[in-house]
């Protein structure tokens, strides 16, 4: 019992775990939750979905956004409003649309008359420019707007079909594929969770536990950021809303696996449940505190993005893992003494009872892994190598609006018939801002640039002139991107124009080249920060490295069949440019967990029987609970796939699959032959590479086809 005698970490551990403080954290965490109602359930009011907030802040299209007050409200959005008949469009048509747009100037968000009817060339076709202000309720407004606009026009001539399209009709697609996110991701994950925690602890009751405390964390999580968000302090939008769900739920429910694992073996070895948990806390607890500070340092790491959402995106992630630490190494360990051995029915572990480890299906894999470790972990290498060439495939350079979708909605049908009657860059022209001086200069050039239809006559205030470029090709093509690099090269050779071009062209564009540089940026800097932090917890060079490297061959396999699987399964047209950076992120940061779980383990047990043996125990032991974690993830993460937008789709798909092979291939087969091969060499340069050398000389290497005696 020695070896389970309580240390420093052992008594902050009795803290959640001895018979009068464990009511203590009890209370304290009833107390949390009930000040935080209030303001967890209005973190939806305090959302920013604007484009400021997704944006890079010195991007043209941003300072764009700053300074186009002068001419108009901020929260300004065309709708792009195409009427259709395609045998010709009659003379009572145009008479009611004329009348509806009489309408479309009533309405309470539209400030300033619209624009047309305009009848296309072809006599097929009508269009209306309405320009909404959104006010103070933004983009999530739009959608009301939208359906005020179709239900005008629905008494409309029969046989004139009508689309809303344009910025407002894009935003209000948006707003309904994101209305209620976090219910039915939370829902969604919920039942994941539950599942899987039924399936793992074959328990009727254990499993509300864990529950319980994700709920508490994801509810507190949310309170805080909500004041944060409130002051002006952090920026969220409904993308890092939706993902703090998941991430908070995935990698909380992850801690809990973990904790309890340890707390039932140690009930095994402990008469009093109270001393057992405070073992378990001091065994388990480090390892469970050094996985989530690494997925916390990796969030933060996003601050380093030039992506407005990107960045904003970090330190809620971030808040969200760190209350669900806290609360999993508090409150569940409260709990679980509080109400005892017996949650653990059917199956309560007794004082004595048998280990199943020690024979269990993780043992019989490491025997087998045993018998030739080093061919094991060259031809797991080798096979995720060659998935990671996939990565060919992948064409992550965004995602146009007709492929943002499962579905096609309004908007993208309506884009599409403007563009077969009207030039297709019209209603979501480039804005042009330049000093009134050089205005008419401006103009000209813009005038002769390749790519852009018509371009109207300089309105100026305070100095500055704006003026709007429509463009022959559709917003969010490849067309339009190079013709908007031939507008900003045009103007900027213009003397003293001072010119800027943004709309929503430069808002696409910009975002795109802005991620791709967060990626070449980040990513490093994430991989140094895990480096680091293994270093220390490990106490070697080798083994951080080591692992670095199986991190890099699960992410890189990972990236490479979900790209085969977009491109020809699921007939994806591409990937969202952050695509690449979140997977990174969530897998790295995440997947590394499964890492330290194990290798701290072995690392614990190399101590007393050497490395050889260690590795056995370590995969004996947590295997298992490691297996459950990584199902728990991957299923949080693949809910995300219950939203019907693709982007999302595509992220939780890959992180899923990436973590699922972390777990059953890279932690449970590469790992462990790497251990076995590479023997107590891992633990280089610490002491333990020198003392285990004898350790491990006389306890490795048993007959190869011989089960490994395990020990708890």
């Amino acid at each position: 019992m020695n070896d389970n005698r309580i240390g420093d970490v052992g008594r902050l551990a009795r803290i959640p775990s001895s018979r009068v403080t464990k009511w203590l954290v009890v209370g304290f965490w009833i107390v949390v939750v009930g000040f935080l109602a209030g303001p967890s359930s209005k973190l939806q009011s305090v959302l920013n979905n604007e484009a400021a907030s997704w944006l890079p802040a010195d991007a043209q299209s941003t300072q764009v956004v700053d300074q186009i007050s002068a001419f108009q409200s901020t929260n300004e959005f065309p709708a792009v409003i195409v009427y259709e008949r395609p045998s010709g469009v009659t003379p009572a048509d145009l008479a009611a649309v004329t009348a509806q747009v009489v309408r479309f100037n009533a309405l309470e968000p539209v400030k300033r008359d619209s624009v047309g009817p305009i009848p296309s060339a072809d006599g097929q076709a009508l269009q209306v420019i309405v320009p909404v202000d959104a006010g103070e309720a933004g983009w999530d407004s739009l959608s009301t707007t939208a359906t005020q606009m179709r239900d005008i026009a629905a008494n409309g001539p029969a046989g004139l079909s009508m689309h809303v399209t344009g910025p407002v009709g894009y935003g209000a697609d948006s707003s309904e594929a994101f209305s209620g996110i976090d219910g039915k991701l939370l829902y969604s994950a919920m039942a994941v969770v539950i599942l899987i925690l039924l399936i793992t602890y074959r328990s009727p009751i254990l499993w509300l536990l864990p529950v319980v405390s994700a709920g508490t964390a994801l509810f507190v999580a949310q309170g805080v950021i909500y004041f944060l968000a409130d002051g002006d302090t952090l920026t969220v939008n409904a993308q890092s809303s939706g993902i703090l769900t998941v991430i908070v739920f995935g990698a909380g429910t992850d801690y809990a696996l973990l904790l309890v694992a340890r707390y039932r073996e140690e009930l095994r070895r402990h008469a009093d449940r109270h001393e057992a948990m405070a073992v378990a806390l001091h065994r388990a607890g480090p390892a469970i505190l050094a996985s989530g500070a690494t997925v916390v340092a990796g969030m933060l790491c996003l601050l380093f993005a030039s992506m407005s959402s990107t960045k904003g995106l970090g330190p809620v992630a971030a808040i969200g893992i760190a209350v669900a630490l806290l609360v999993m190494l508090t409150l569940l360990p409260a709990l679980l003494v509080v109400l005892g051995r017996w949650v653990f029915w059917p199956v309560r572990p007794t004082l004595g009872s048998v280990d199943g480890t020690r024979d269990g299906v993780w043992a019989r894999v490491g025997a087998r892994i045993a018998r030739a470790p080093r061919r094991t972990w060259v031809v797991t290498s080798l096979l995720l190598a060659i998935a990671s060439l996939g990565v060919l495939q992948l064409n992550a350079v965004g995602l146009q609006n007709k492929d943002s979708y499962y579905t096609t909605p309004p908007s993208v049908i309506g884009e599409q018939i403007v563009a077969k009657h009207f030039p297709a860059g019209g209603g979501s022209p480039v804005l042009v801002l330049a000093n009134e001086a050089a205005a008419a200069q401006v103009r000209s050039s813009l005038e002769a640039v390749d790519g852009v239809d018509t371009v109207t006559d300089p309105v100026t205030r305070d100095g500055r002139s704006l003026i709007q470029a429509t463009l022959t090709s559709a917003p969010d093509s490849d067309a339009a991107t190079a013709a908007l690099d031939r507008i900003r090269t045009a103007i900027a050779a213009v003397p003293g124009a001072n010119a800027i071009a943004g709309g929503d062209t430069a808002t696409r564009v910009d975002t795109l080249r802005a991620s791709s540089d967060d990626n070449e940026r980040i990513i490093p800097v994430i991989l140094g920060v895990v480096l680091l932090i293994l270093v220390l917890l490990l106490r070697a060079l080798t083994a951080p490295l080591v692992l670095i490297g199986t991190v890099l061959l699960s992410f890189g396999a990972a990236i490479g069949l979900s790209a085969l699987v977009f491109r020809h399964v699921l007939g994806f047209a591409g990937a969202d440019s952050s695509f690449p950076l979140f997977v990174f992120v969530f897998l790295v940061a995440l997947g590394i967990d499964y890492n330290i779980f194990l290798m701290t383990r072995v690392h614990e047990e190399a101590k007393k029987v050497g490395t050889w043996r260690g590795s056995l125990v370590g995969l004996a032991a947590t295997g298992g609970v490691i297996t459950s974690a990584g199902l728990v993830l991957a299923g949080t993460f693949a809910v995300l796939a219950t939203m019907p937008i693709v982007a999302f789709a595509e992220i939780g798909f890959a992180v899923a699959l990436g973590v699922l092979l972390d777990t059953l291939i890279v932690r449970s087969v590469l790992i462990t032959a790497l251990n076995l091969d590479i023997g107590a060499r891992m633990w280089w340069p610490s002491r333990l590479a020198r003392t285990d050398a004898a350790t491990t000389a006389a306890a490795e290497r048993p007959e190869p086809a011989a089960e490994p005696a395990l020990q708890g």
